[in-house]
């Protein structure tokens, strides 16, 4: 059997580890997009380095767009085999597939546009709206931690990483040659603590271990000084300036934690009475996923429900799916939090949002997350920013860039290594790290190595291994 790395090598989009077993059969391990370098990333992600025609599986660690966001390409190009994932992975996937799909025909028609006046062809989005609904036909979902059997020699059994709604490691056991090869793939990590849904859970012993790196070199701060230093900023920036506080965040998690929070800021009295905007048809709709699935909420959230029948809902909060009323909140001079995605504020109504409050020194906007090289929230984090170029045009920089990572999804590298300690060093064979940038990747290896972990490898694009 061998392994090939064909994204999220030494770098921390496009998911996709290619398992190749000698009786022809092909895995895919996530089918995530490259995101945030422009046409560049349309290039990669058109370049698969495979055939799909030829893969029999996907198996999905979640349902981030980076993890998951080509799978409705496979399908335009001959995949028919099957999308293993878990049941909440596959209904978040359900609307953020799709939606993906939208994004990029609206993008592309703003791309054509520039195209068109330099006398060039067009070019066509890497999928549609239509393929992405097209192609949830060949999803299975799988119940977690329930051993799932693919055929004779293939099963997989998913356990929760604490990372989004229905996250997982996939913990493989492949039969080959008269032997088990147990192979387990933890997509993202989250934190030991997610404000609603349960830890990472330990999982079963592998002989070969892919993991992630993305704060390889990294600690968070204290989540309860970061809830605070929210709830200050909100006091800041709506109550005593006046002036709006802008949210990039992902329509999956991110928001529903922040959400929930100021839901309980509410129930205690110590939320402002101010008017707070989730702008994001997608978030919308991923707040119903998440408000299907009680049976993945911690005992925290579960407590909220014995009192509050919504813990996603409150006096004073507004979604927004309508394209006009989010045109408006960029007309309002009220006081008000805007929460929308993207969360690296490289697309979506958030880049709107940015563009037209970023000048006012009364607005605030506020990071909470991790943000890839190059896109527009990582910029805007470049210590003394004066100008930045959103859309084409240049906009002065006045409004307060702040940063919370504590609101992370990942898990900084102790938090990653304590999770992976429920292996016995001594079985593992070999680990690879993944979803990281090489300078993060490298701190993490030699942490690790401290730790008495061994046999580490980090795997450049295209790199093959023999398991």
């Amino acid at each position: 059997m061998k392994i090939k790395f064909l994204g999220a090598a030494q770098e921390v989009t496009g998911s996709k580890h290619l398992l190749s077993l000698e009786n022809g059969k092909k895995i895919l391990l996530d089918c995530g997009m490259f995101q945030g370098k422009g046409m560049e990333t349309d290039k990669m992600n058109r370049n698969l380095g495979f055939e799909p025609k030829e893969i029999d599986h996907i198996i999905l660690s979640h349902a981030h767009i980076d993890h998951s966001g080509l799978i409705p390409y496979l399908y335009t190009q001959g995949f028919e085999g099957s999308v293993i994932c878990t049941d909440a992975s596959r209904n978040l996937c359900s609307y953020m597939l799709p939606d993906s799909g939208y994004i990029q025909e609206q993008d592309i028609k703003w791309y054509n546009k520039k195209l068109a006046k330099k006398g060039l062809p067009p070019v066509q989005p890497i999928y549609r709206h239509s393929d992405a609904v097209k192609a949830m036909k060949l999803f299975i979902g799988v119940a977690m931690d329930r051993k799932f059997r693919i055929d004779e020699n293939i099963s997989v059994k998913f356990t929760d990483t604490g990372h989004i709604l229905g996250g997982a490691v996939a913990n493989l056991e492949i039969k080959e040659n008269g032997k088990t090869i147990r192979i387990a793939y933890t997509g993202d990590i989250g934190r030991p603590y997610n404000r609603i849904i349960k830890p990472p859970a330990p999982f079963p012993q592998a002989d070969y271990l892919i993991t992630e790196s993305t704060y390889g070199d990294r600690l968070h701060e204290d989540k309860s000084d970061a809830e605070e230093k929210l709830l200050s900023i909100i006091v800041d920036t709506c109550v005593r300036k006046g002036g709006k506080l802008i949210i990039p965040s992902f329509s999956v998690g991110r928001t529903q934690e922040i959400v929930l929070l100021m839901n309980n800021w509410y129930n205690q009295g110590r939320l402002p009475n101010i008017d707070v905007y989730v702008d994001s048809p997608l978030s919308v709709n991923i707040t119903e996923v998440f408000k299907m699935h009680p049976e993945c909420y911690n005992d925290e959230v579960l407590e909220v429900l014995s009192y509050d029948s919504d813990p996603f809902g409150f006096e004073g909060l507004h979604y927004i799916k309508n394209v006009n009323a989010s045109k408006k909140l960029n007309e309002t001079t009220k006081p008000c939090v805007i929460i929308s995605a993207s969360g690296m504020a490289e697309a979506g109504r958030v880049k709107h949002h940015i563009a037209n409050s970023i000048n006012n020194p009364k607005n605030t906007i506020l990071l909470v997350g991790y943000c890839a090289p190059t896109t527009l929230g990582a910029r805007l984090q470049e210590p003394g920013l004066k100008k930045i170029s959103i859309f084409g045009t240049e906009h002065s920089v006045r409004a307060n860039i702040r940063l919370l990572e504590a609101f992370s999804g990942h898990g900084d590298y102790v938090e990653m290594a304590d999770f992976i300690s429920c292996q016995d060093k001594n079985l593992l064979k070999k680990i690879f790290l993944v979803h990281g940038d090489l300078p993060s990747a490298e701190h993490y290896r030699k942490y690790l190595l401290k730790k008495e972990f061994k046999n580490i490898e980090i795997p450049k694009l295209k790199d093959e291994f023999e398991l």
